[in-house]
């Protein structure tokens, strides 16, 4: 058992995140998805909280790295969402939950920035870096589910500007470093991620709706997304690593962007022809993605290594 807590990787949590919001994209289908959806995140979050009681000087040496440091902000992105289901069975306890995840998830913004960013080497920037400064929309998300819109509303614009810096330095990065190592390649995908997160965030925060903004951040989303889906099935191809989190909550949460832009466009009378298909295909993609995702995670988990 212990070998095999051994080898869950830090961007495991990328999976937990992923089944974590996959169950709200398809609540309005079955409730009873949503709540598999919820064991299978919860099933995860297990393994990494048993990696880290267990195995905790391996995490710290993970964190030592710029990228496992990065993907780690997927670990407090998936509490916040998982705060949510159990609300129903822990009551307002939940809310303390909520903001513990959001807490955690400030302190590894201070130590990204303080390792890293205030020592920035631009070629070991990779789209990872989204995940620490925009990965707060979550709680933006989450809001209703506790009435903190105002904090939403806060958590909103932060991962908006965070979205804005780094796409710049992550673009330029990508623009004049081409030389990515395969093991790292998926992370491309992460770019349909952050803009799509804010788009769900904006519709959920207690700020003033502006339908051309939406209609702006979402087009610009949309573009991302066909660029990452692109990419995500060329690197099909490669063989597994662990940056297949990559396929994962970056596709479910395009999905919902564009369930809740479809939803936000008709109530206010200004209906996205064909968005109903557009918002199944994506579900369709994102669903096939996770489970994809999670089959290779827990082939490589559960795997005996070859012997030397």
């Amino acid at each position: 058992m212990s070998a095999i807590i051994k080898r869950v990787p830090v961007p495991f949590a990328g999976v937990m995140l992923g089944f974590a919001a996959l169950g709200n994209l398809l609540q309005s289908y079955s409730e009873v998805i949503r709540l598999a959806c919820g064991i299978l995140s919860a099933f995860c979050l297990l393994l990494l909280l048993l990696k880290i009681i267990m195995y905790p000087s391996m995490i710290a040496e993970d964190l030592k790295n710029p990228v496992m440091a990065s993907v780690s902000s997927t670990f407090p992105m998936g509490l916040m969402l998982l705060s949510t289901y159990v609300k129903p069975i822990i009551g307002q306890a939940a809310m303390y939950f909520w903001f513990f995840s959001i807490a955690l998830m400030v302190i590894l913004v201070l130590y990204f920035t303080k390792t890293f960013i205030m020592n920035l080497q631009i070629p070991k920037v990779f789209a990872s870096y989204f995940i620490v400064y925009s990965g707060i929309a979550v709680a933006s998300v989450t809001a209703p589910a506790f009435e903190q819109q105002t904090v939403g509303n806060i958590c909103f614009w932060l991962a908006f500007a965070g979205w804005v810096a780094m796409f710049i330095l992550v673009t330029y990065r990508y623009m004049n470093f081409k030389e990515i190592p395969p093991m790292l390649q998926p992370l491309i995908c992460i770019y349909t991620a952050p803009l799509s997160l804010c788009v769900a965030g904006y519709v959920q925060s207690g700020a003033p709706k502006m339908l051309p903004f939406l209609l702006v951040i979402y087009g610009i989303s949309a573009a991302l997304y066909v660029f990452s889906l692109v990419k995500a099935v060329g690197y099909l191809k490669l063989p597994f690593f662990p940056s297949y989190a990559a396929f994962t909550f970056p596709f479910v949460i395009s999905a919902i962007a564009s369930k809740m832009t479809m939803a936000f466009t008709t109530k206010a009378g200004a209906p996205i022809p064909g968005m109903d298909i557009i918002v199944l295909i994506q579900t369709v993609i994102a669903t096939l993605f996770m489970l994809y995702a999670f089959y290779r995670f827990m082939q490589s988990i559960l795997s005996t290594p070859k012997a030397a």
